[in-house]
């Protein structure tokens, strides 16, 4: 009887966006630094430019309107504004005006402006309600606003500077991700192998040793002399267990054919008869657990599967089989190892599974829930005990009731194994009302 097998994916980050998150973080880290450092040596000279230009126009500005007669300040003014994208107003004593927050680039111009052109200077944002960049100066004993065309402080945000870390972001994101598709190539490729492996398929399973990388090179070398063993090893079960099915069912066969011929008295017969098809029937049990065989995966018809393994048991008057199983249900499954799989749980329930009166009933009960296709196999018998549930699919554990019937102890751990390699998962509990309850889950069509 068997315990529970559970079969569950984890939701784990793969390694290629662990190395890639990893790579990219740190490039943005360096990049970042690097433009902070950049900006902080550019924008100091940018500003010290950016201020002796408006100094020198504020400087011949004043000198225009000090030497030029009062006739001609009215064309000098309309040059300016048209030429320069300069206006020049009478600053008011009522006048407000807003300067520059510390730490951005018009701050550092009004700094330097106001070194150039004396502590009267002011440099503003918005004056009275209007946005700008205004400088405030004198002309002998008159106070004026210039308000000079506020682009000028574009060259000291340096906005290109934003384009250009834009670009080496995205190269960097780029660049992370080749670098480590190529690293997690050599480590998919073993994942790979070691499938295959897995399956059986040895030949298919060799990495290249070649590579000019002499870690990956090292690897691959190991990993194909472990292939190479484990083929030889796998020969080797395979040409012993071939010895052992034939040495040791052939005398059997021969000693059956005596006890039918040499014993004359019939029950005496029968029950040696009986223990030499116990003795066969552990034989294949062993034989079929220590065989790997790949598992090859098909739409196998469920309702199909149940007809043929449940056939034996509806000629025998003992047993009692009441079957829900509806058509069109297909799982992907290897219909060989199904069939040893159902045909296991339906020799375990005739074994262990009796009800009081003696009989033997086995409910048989198929459906879809959700991504799964569950097959559920319930017998009326005593059931086993809570603690022995999960010990149930160990190789030749025997629960305290069933060591009094014949049987190797493998069956349901056969169950468990075909289950993983079909990519299923197998539960197993006490049914309420009595009775054991094996529960198949396997993938749909």
């Amino acid at each position: 009887m068997g315990g529970g097998l559970h079969v569950r994916a984890g939701r784990l980050m793969s390694l290629f966006w662990r190395n890639f998150l990893l790579l990219s973080g740190l490039l943005l880290l360096s990049v970042l630094a690097w433009f902070q450092t950049f900006r902080t040596l550019e924008q100091e000279p940018r500003a010290l430019q950016s201020a002796q230009a408006l100094a020198s126009l504020v400087n011949l500005t004043r000198a225009a309107l000090i030497y030029t007669d009062p006739i001609a300040r009215v064309a000098l003014v309309k040059t300016l504004v048209d030429e320069e994208n300069v206006r020049i107003a009478v600053r008011d004593e009522h006048d407000t005006y807003t300067p520059f927050e510390a730490d951005s680039p018009g701050h550092r111009v009004a700094v330097a402006l106001i070194d150039r052109l004396g502590p009267g200077t002011i440099v503003a944002r918005e004056v009275n309600g209007f946005d700008g960049l205004w400088i405030g100066f004198a002309i002998e004993g008159e106070k004026y606003w210039l308000l000079a065309d506020p682009s000028r402080l574009d060259a000291v945000r340096g906005r290109t500077w934003l384009a250009w870390l834009a670009t080496a972001l995205a190269l960097s994101m780029v660049g992370a991700a080749a670098i480590t598709r190529l690293i997690n190539q050599p480590l998919q490729r073993l994942a790979q192998a070691a499938a295959r492996v897995r399956d059986g398929d040895f030949d298919g399973a060799r990495l290249d040793d070649t590579l000019p990388t002499r870690e990956i090179a090292g690897v691959n070398r190991a990993f194909n002399r472990m292939a190479e063993q484990l083929a030889r090893a796998e020969a080797d079960r395979r040409l012993m267990l071939a010895g052992i099915s034939h040495d040791l069912r052939t005398p059997l066969a021969r000693l059956r054919l005596e006890i039918e011929m040499g014993v004359p008295d019939a029950s005496t017969r029968a029950r040696m008869a009986d223990d030499v098809a116990d003795v066969d029937t552990i034989i294949g049990q062993f034989l079929d657990y220590a065989r790997e065989r790949p598992a090859h995966l098909d739409a196998t018809p469920i309702a199909a599967a149940l007809e043929r393994a449940t056939a034996p048991y509806r000629q025998r008057d003992d047993v009692e089989l009441r079957v829900r199983a509806p058509e069109g249900l297909h799982a992907m499954a290897d219909a060989t190892a199904l069939q040893r799989v159902l045909t296991n749980l339906f020799e375990n329930a005739t074994r262990h599974g009796r009800s009081a009166d003696g009989r033997v009933r086995i409910d048989i009960q198929v459906a879809r829930r959700g991504e799964w296709i569950e097959l559920e196999v319930r017998d009326h018998g005593p059931g086993t005990a809570p603690d022995a549930l999960p010990r149930l699919t160990d190789p030749f554990y025997r629960a305290e009731s069933a060591r009094t019937t014949p049987g190797s102890g493998l069956g349901l751990a056969i169950v468990r194994r075909a289950l993983e390699r079909m990519g299923g998962e197998c539960h197993i509990r006490n049914a309420p009302g009595g009775g054991l309850s094996v529960t198949l889950r396997l993938r749909p069509a």
